[in-house]
């Protein structure tokens, strides 16, 4: 009978302990390379490149560790994020630390998993751009059409038997309605220049757009009040959040390009009901006199009044106001309140420097379409008697009055509040949604550069 020696076990305790230890360094600085890699999406600086290098390709030294373990809580602590656990000081395990680092954002586990799938995209496949003239439309063939079918498929939303893709049948169809509907478009199953727009992003730059939005919605959710109301500029959305929860959301209808809705932070401090719409001077020359021009009838079609200078109101006939119209115009519109009034029946009033609000719409139908940067600057909202009775039910002071009010179309009343509502209007072109779908929309102001040329390191991070 043999027997084995104390010295050999405890070599092999030391051994069994030596791999353990290894086998949680490693596991550790993949977490950490996880953190970095959408770090460096978001801030694409050499010194995330070179920690990466760092963590990749060598076995980085314990001072090495600690500044990268600090620039990644830094960077969190930087956009008021929380992290797991800010005392770690005191921890040898490096997997624990890496662990502590994380930040707590919702969805973050599925931004990675998205992240990590567009990196391998970007290294297994060709992304090369797909051309088509006109439009592909459902039952037509085209020989573009395989290539699209597989993009669809690698991106989530198309069928497994892509490779047998030789018109866009129902199947293919139902992938491309999906695809449309992550990004914002009209899901008619139509292949045309937006949605091949879209189609030919490659994976790091969406990889992009999805990282900095997403830091960008958790640093903003990170510091706002119990309650308040958000719209996403170009998703065309408003949230009512209280308590952490969607109480109401809406369409909306936002900007044109030329025309744009500011980013902001304010508080709603009245709402109105029945308003009357003070004409804005750039609405009136731009929009309002050309047509006046036309058809001097216009004003009081559309009734308004119209003011001097002084605050006097001027009454002419059609073909003077034509006449007047043609040259210097030194009076001011304002529309009557009522059926007809370009507000609709819902004004809510929040101070800042462009004059701008949320209102109602006389025109609802404009809600129906995909692109929705239609307005002069200011937000109209789509279920605004929604959002309405949850202020007048919350708010609103004098709620016999909001509704005695309801029954006279043509009386504007203003109402004050209990408390203020923060408004913040933000600009995110990518989230997470709900049922974990990452959801992509056009920058419709162009206030976004994906591609930025000036950072070596933006192009070789996906080499890393």
């Amino acid at each position: 009978m043999r027997f084995i020696s104390i010295s050999f076990i405890i070599s092999l305790v030391l051994m069994s302990a030596a791999v353990f230890a290894d086998e949680r360094a490693n596991a550790a600085n993949k977490m950490l390379v996880k953190q970095l890699r959408l770090i460096h999406l978001v801030e694409p600086k050499a010194k995330y490149q070179h920690q990466l290098t760092q963590l990749t390709y060598g076995k980085p030294t314990k001072e090495t560790l600690e500044k990268i373990e600090f620039d990644i809580a830094n960077f969190w602590a930087q956009r008021h994020i929380a992290i797991r656990d800010t005392n770690t000081t005191n921890i040898n395990d490096p997997l624990i630390r890496a662990m502590a680092l994380e930040p707590k954002m919702d969805n973050y586990l599925q931004l990675q998993n998205r992240i990590s799938h567009l990196r391998w995209l970007a290294e297994h496949q060709q992304w090369t751009p797909i051309y088509i003239e006109g439009l592909i439309r459902p039952g037509m063939s085209h020989k573009s059409l395989l290539a699209i079918a597989d993009r669809l498929m690698l991106l989530g939303d198309g069928v497994a038997s892509a490779q047998s893709a030789e018109s866009l049948d129902d199947r293919l169809v139902n992938g491309v309605r999906r695809f449309q509907r992550r990004h914002g478009l009209n899901p008619d199953g139509i292949i045309g220049p937006e949605t091949l727009k879209w189609i030919n992003v490659d994976p790091m730059e969406r990889a992009r757009i999805l990282a900095k939005s997403f830091v960008q919605k958790a640093e903003f959710m990170s510091q706002r009040a119990e309650q308040f109301l958000v719209i996403n500029i170009p998703a065309y959305e408003m949230e009512l959040i209280s308590q952490g929860k969607v109480e109401l959301e809406s369409r909306v209808i936002v900007g044109k390009p030329y025309r744009q809705t500011p980013l902001l932070s304010s508080a709603i401090s009245n709402v109105v009901i029945n308003p009357s719409w003070r004409v804005p001077k750039k609405i009136l020359f731009n929009d309002l006199l050309p047509q006046v021009r036309i058809d001097g009838n216009y004003i009081e079609q559309r009734e308004f009044d119209v003011f001097d200078r002084e605050g006097n109101q001027v009454v002419r006939s059609a073909q003077q106001w034509r006449d007047l119209a043609a040259g210097p115009f030194p009076f001011r519109f304002v529309q009557r309140p009522g059926v007809n009034n370009t507000l609709g029946r819902y004004k809510f009033y929040f101070p800042n420097d462009y004059s701008v609000y949320l209102h109602d719409t006389s025109d609802p139908k404009l809600f129906n379409k995909s692109y929705r940067a239609l307005s002069s600057g200011c937000i109209r909202i789509e279920n605004v008697e929604g959002l309405a009775n949850w202020m007048a039910a919350n708010l609103v002071k004098d709620k016999q009055t909001w509704v005695d009010r309801h029954i006279d179309r043509n009386k504007t009343q203003w109402f004050a509040l209990n408390s203020t509502l923060n408004v913040h209007l933000v600009y995110w072109t990518a989230w997470i949604d709900k049922d974990n779908l990452a959801q992509f929309r056009n920058d419709i102001y162009q206030k976004q550069s994906i591609n930025d040329a000036s950072d070596p390191s933006v192009a070789h991070i996906n080499n890393l």
